[in-house]
């Protein structure tokens, strides 16, 4: 049987122009001015650090967190420990069956340390703790006030591991991510000081104003605006200027506005090139000068001028004026304004890298849920919005962009291994589990979104999901309420079991039986997730109808997702009978097939029970 219905998303170019939902949201707000002098023999780096800190909350603190990411790279941390007890280790971070990170040597690891605090000119007391500094305070910071924290600090790079180091396989020099003592997030959860032990990350955001000393041979890329082009030289400087050669160093100033982490690479043979947007960022582009990659590069940069174009019309306007992308790293990772990615790809692979991390600029870095807490509102949404970003630009013509995303769901519940998305990022016990959970299963959420309210009414919920929250890390009610005020439907159900437990959808056709000159057609629910259901009937003539259930507790219906088919709204099904019938006004010899939702959207964990055909 040919199915009816071609994947096809309507994607609109409308603006969602509405005030915040969250009339009593609050956040924190921090204030980075970092100098810093790197040593690119040792690897050695030192610096210091004035953060003024904002309390918006209307609590009295008397103590911050900072986060010192280095700290996990060094043999025995909890990153260490984890590689060697989980079952599935990441590879990346393995040799020989070993634990890359337990094999380091001293000046091999990685480690960042703070010399001096103070809070207002006055000492405080900090002690570390592996990765997270803990720091009471001298004096407490009273609801609306601000204080001013002072350090100095110093740190190694360690080889490059996970996402930070320097030497990459590809050869980049530095790849500086989670470099600094970055401080920890309080919001209405209370603090967030979570161990780096190799997941996600939250942040506050803030303004940077870093000045970064190197070997003057050093090309550096990554956040900000550079302010200094003319002293930089390295192709920044305007014709005509005085570019400032003296001595064995140079110092890049860079600033970020509004922003909650701040990430650069820096290597001796970087390319860098720059494409501006008629409507846009400027583009930057830094990468080897590797024969073997050069080609794929240029050829990157207009897909990276078209994916950001998508990106504007489907999800909202980027904010920032400029965007990186930038080879390092050991796969891909999203920052701040930019990304490292790994260089030596074939071009789809450099396409596909670089088109899923910028679509975190959006999902992670604008909108910013806490990603350990609900990493498949970034690694999930971040997924679906790519996958159809990849289907339009390389022309992939996809019938369905998620399919390997339904897959990988389908192999997660048969594994037995499933766990609640609302588990933590780093208590899975599998990282085979956690990807498929945050990536794959936080993808269909979406898609599956999709099939209950419509496609157009998904496309304008992610448009008025992030006018209504960027920049004020969303939580997953929000994403439901958002698309309930779109669709005018209840989906408290639907949050609740997709996302808080590890109920499967399992909807069968029990029975097809003549009934008089009619047919009576027994539809049976299986799993515990309840859905509501699009039916097609094919009949012996190839003539086609759609029947519509809808399920009774989402209080409402989505328009006909096949407008050139007729279709019958029937009587809603309420979740707690097992059972449902319909009639059919056609004999049974009449009807060839019977399909439950053919366009594969929901996600049945047993298709074969879907189908009804005829004998031949």
């Amino acid at each position: 049987m040919n199915k009816t219905l071609a994947f096809v998303f309507a994607i609109c170019a409308g603006t969602f122009c509405v005030s915040s939902q969250n009339n009593s949201y609050w956040q924190q707000h921090v204030d980075y001015d970092m100098d810093v002098t790197m040593d690119v023999k040792t690897y050695q780096y030192s610096g210091t650090q004035k953060l003024v800190y904002t309390n918006n909350s209307p609590d009295i603190l008397d103590r911050v967190y900072y986060h010192l990411y280095f700290n996990a790279f060094q043999p025995g941390s909890e990153m260490d420990a984890r590689l060697q007890h989980v079952k599935d280790p990441d590879q990346r971070m393995m040799q020989d069956g070993k634990s890359r990170i337990s094999s380091l040597s001293e000046s091999e690891m990685g480690y960042l340390h703070v010399k001096s605090l103070t809070q207002d000119g006055q000492s405080v007391s900090f002690a570390e703790e592996g990765t997270i500094l803990v720091v009471g305070l001298a004096k407490p910071i009273p609801p609306g006030g601000k204080t001013t924290l002072n350090m100095t600090f110093e740190g190694q790079v360690p080889l490059q591991i996970r996402r930070s180091g320097r030497n990459s396989e590809e050869g980049v020099a530095l790849s500086m991510s989670q470099w600094y003592p970055k401080l920890s997030e309080y919001d209405f959860e209370g603090w967030h000081p979570n161990p780096y032990i190799g997941r996600e990350f939250h942040g506050v955001w803030g303004d940077f104003d870093v000045k970064l000393t190197i070997d003057k041979n050093y090309t550096v890329g990554g956040t900000g605006y550079l302010q200094n082009p003319n002293e930089i030289g390295h192709g920044y400087e305007t014709p005509g200027s005085n570019v400032r050669t003296k001595g064995k160093t140079l110092t890049w100033h860079f600033k970020a506005p509004n922003v909650h982490d701040f990430m650069w690479a820096a290597d001796p043979d970087y390319i860098h090139d720059t494409v501006k947007m008629a409507d846009g960022p400027t583009l930057h582009f830094y990468y080897k000068n590797d024969p073997e990659i050069i080609d794929n590069w240029k050829k990157l940069q207009p897909k990276t001028e078209t994916a950001m174009e998508f990106f504007n019309k489907n999800i909202g306007k980027y904010p920032y004026e400029q965007y990186s992308v930038v080879q390092g790293g050991d796969g891909g990772m999203e920052y701040a304004m930019s990304t490292l990615i790994t260089g030596k790809r074939e071009f789809p692979s450099l396409v596909g890298v670089m088109v899923h991390e910028m679509a975190h600029s959006w999902f992670q870095h604008i909108l910013a849920t806490n990603e350990s807490k609900h990493s498949w509102m970034d690694e999930g949404f971040t997924s679906f919005i790519s996958g159809l970003c990849m289907n339009e630009i390389m022309e992939q013509n996809k019938e369905n962009p998620f399919e390997n995303a339904y897959k990988g769901y389908y192999a997660l519940v048969n594994s037995g291994l499933e766990k609640p998305q609302t588990t933590h990022a780093d208590r899975y016990g599998t990282n085979f589990a956690y990807g498929i959970a945050a990536y794959s299963k936080g993808s269909i959420f979406l898609a599956q979104l999709g099939y209950i309210i419509g496609q157009d009414k998904l496309m304008e919920t992610i448009g008025k999901y992030y006018e209504d929250f960027k920049f004020k890390h969303p939580v997953p009610n929000d994403i439901k309420r958002t698309a309930e005020k779109v669709s005018g439907m209840e989906l408290d159900w639907y949050l609740t079991d997709w996302t808080q437990t590890t109920n499967t959808i399992d909807y069968g056709v029990q029975s097809v039986v003549a009934d008089g000159g009619q047919t009576k057609v027994t539809l049976e629910r299986i799993g515990e997730m309840p859905m509501p259901l699009d039916i097609l009937v094919v009949d012996s003539e190839g003539n086609q109808e759609t029947y519509y259930v809808p399920l009774r507790m989402m209080r409402g219906e989505k328009d006909n997702p096949y407008p050139n088919l007729k279709r019958t709204v029937l009587e809603d099904w309420a979740w707690a009978h097992p059972f449902y019938e319909l009639t059919l006004d056609m004999a049974l010899d009449e009807i060839k097939a019977i399909v439950l939702d053919p366009s594969q959207l929901m996600a049945d964990i047993n298709g074969e029970n879907n189908v009804y055909q005829s004998n031949p």
